[in-house]
């Protein structure tokens, strides 16, 4: 029995560093598809001028004098697709632009970010920069879309992400790091698994759990899923 408004919460412990492994849960589609999308992964700077995040890969490997080889066989992407995704000739994947920004020992923020860092970070509703969106060449979504919340603030702990999940049949693992996470459904249906642990949240359901927990969230029935997701680490 589903009750609204309701939060559950499993046992936490101290967060490091995770929260590209979180983002790699919460996307419901296989890279090497994703990596077939066409080219419409841009970040909005201050909602208007769109700005490459594959030039900005690109910036980030020549500063760290690598070459594209170098990141394939730390990141396992192929050359191939990684030269393509600097020219912007298709979209990374949130997964693949995550392994990427570990390769490269970057924040992910690095390249969602305007490039200016400050104490604090006001994001209007209209300002918001959606940082993942994937279609299909015949314009059918398969994916899901991420809108960062505070992309520009420094010395962040916090990770706040408005997502988009769609329905998929995608199949997923569940999946194990260190972290914590906090997940508040706004809209439609999210199905969570935590070991043998399942459940469906609804609008105003929220939950909060320890990444060491086997966990996987998805979007539940046909409809899209409007989740506030927030991952805590101390490292950032």
């Amino acid at each position: 029995m589903f009750r609204p408004e309701r939060c559950l919460m499993m046992n936490s412990e101290k967060p490091t560093d995770a929260y590209r492994d979180f983002l790699e849960d919460i996307s419901e589609f296989s890279t090497e598809r994703a990596e077939r999308a066409p080219a419409a992964h841009r970040v909005a700077k201050g909602g208007d001028e769109p700005t490459s995040i594959g030039q900005r890969v690109r910036t980030v490997r020549k500063e760290k004098g690598l070459t594209i080889e170098d990141v394939a066989q730390r990141t396992g992407l192929s050359s191939k697709n990684l030269d393509q995704i600097e020219k912007g000739d298709i979209s990374p994947p949130l997964g693949a632009l995550i392994r990427i920004a570990k390769a490269l020992d970057m924040k992910l923020g690095r390249f969602i970010s305007t490039g200016e860092v400050k104490p604090f970070t006001v994001v209007r509703k209209d300002q918001r920069r959606v940082i993942s969106r994937y279609t299909s060449a015949q314009g059918n979504q398969y994916g899901y879309t991420y809108e960062s919340l505070a992309p520009d603030k420094k010395d962040r702990h916090m990770e706040p992400f408005m997502v988009t999940l769609v329905p998929s049949k995608a199949k997923k693992e569940l999946s194990a790091h260190e972290g914590q996470e906090f997940i508040y459904v706004l809209e439609g249906a999210m199905e969570v698994i935590l070991e043998d642990y399942r459940d469906v949240l609804y609008p105003g359901d929220c939950i909060y759990y320890d990444s060491t927990v086997p966990h996987l969230v998805r979007c539940h029935g046909d409809k899209e899923t409007v989740i506030l997701a927030v991952l805590y680490t101390k490292n950032g």
